[in-house]
């Protein structure tokens, strides 16, 4: 029995301390702090309390050592009135009056000697008292300065919660640049790389279809149109009657260059070559 009971108390503690553990990290720290200082609070008003009441005791204890201190001066002078009047008694030669004075100021002695040590204890007890009223005064001044320091503590503590809820908003928000806005939206830098590969698909597939024999066909097709165009345009010149070189085209220059000239060029510049030695 004592193995199981040992083992439930260790899991006991164990799961006091985690859902310690997993409170405080869920916890509000402004609500804690509050709590902190109410608690705060409460202690001072319990310690005021029993400081009161601990002066208060002082304050009673002296109000009994001053009636007793005042019914032993009472008894004191009690005491002598007696001695005096059996002593005028005893010169009055009046035994009776001296056995009863004498009985009544023994009496009185007796209470007085009774009254001076109770009266010595309320000394020592007024002086104790009075030493745990200081004491208690003394421990409320020190934790109402303690409180006080809490408070200022509180309002430091406030001001630099705050600061640090900001602070995590702003890096929160900083974190969501980098980071995906959700599992369906892509990020910014994800929707780059997607535009820049298609941008470089399509240059790569323009490249290659510029390299096709189609493309170059085309390009012979075009040329040849645009040689013909400017052959007709030449005709239509010469019906007008205008001149043609100035307005002589690069296309037509290019396109008036027939075999046959490059061949008469070809010619004479092996007739200038000088025959070879």
């Amino acid at each position: 029995m004592d193995p199981m009971l040992n083992t439930f108390k260790k899991f006991w503690k164990y799961l006091s301390a985690k859902l310690s553990s997993s409170f405080n990290e869920k916890a509000d720290p402004k609500v804690q702090l509050e709590q902190a200082i109410t608690e705060a609070n409460e202690q001072h008003r319990r310690l005021r309390e029993q400081a009161a009441n601990v002066i208060a005791n002082q304050k009673q204890t002296e109000m009994q050592l001053n009636r007793k201190m005042e019914e032993l001066e009472k008894l004191n002078g009690n005491a002598r009135q007696a001695v005096l009047m059996a002593d005028e008694a005893a010169k009055a030669n009046n035994a009776t009056k001296v056995t009863e004075y004498t009985s009544a100021a023994e009496a009185f002695a007796n209470r007085l000697i009774a009254l001076e040590r109770e009266v010595e204890s309320l000394k020592t007890l007024a002086l104790q008292s009075a030493q745990a009223s200081d004491q208690a005064k003394a421990a409320v001044q020190q934790n109402s300065a303690a409180l006080q320091k809490k408070l200022a503590e509180k309002q430091r503590l406030l001001s630099q919660l705050d600061q640090a809820k900001m602070q995590e908003q702003m890096n929160k928000a900083l974190g969501s640049l980098r980071e995906t806005v959700g599992q369906d939206v892509p990020t910014f830098d994800e929707i780059s790389a997607k535009i820049e590969a298609k941008h470089a698909k399509a240059l790569a597939g323009a490249e290659l279809e510029g390299d096709s024999v189609e493309a170059k066909m085309l390009e012979v097709e075009q040329a040849t149109i645009n040689v013909e165009a400017q052959s007709r345009l030449e005709e239509i010149r010469s019906q007008l009657g205008l001149s043609t070189t100035a307005q002589e085209t690069p296309a037509v220059a290019e396109a008036s260059a027939s075999p046959a000239a490059e061949a008469e060029g070809q010619q004479a510049t092996a007739v200038q070559e000088p025959p070879a030695s």
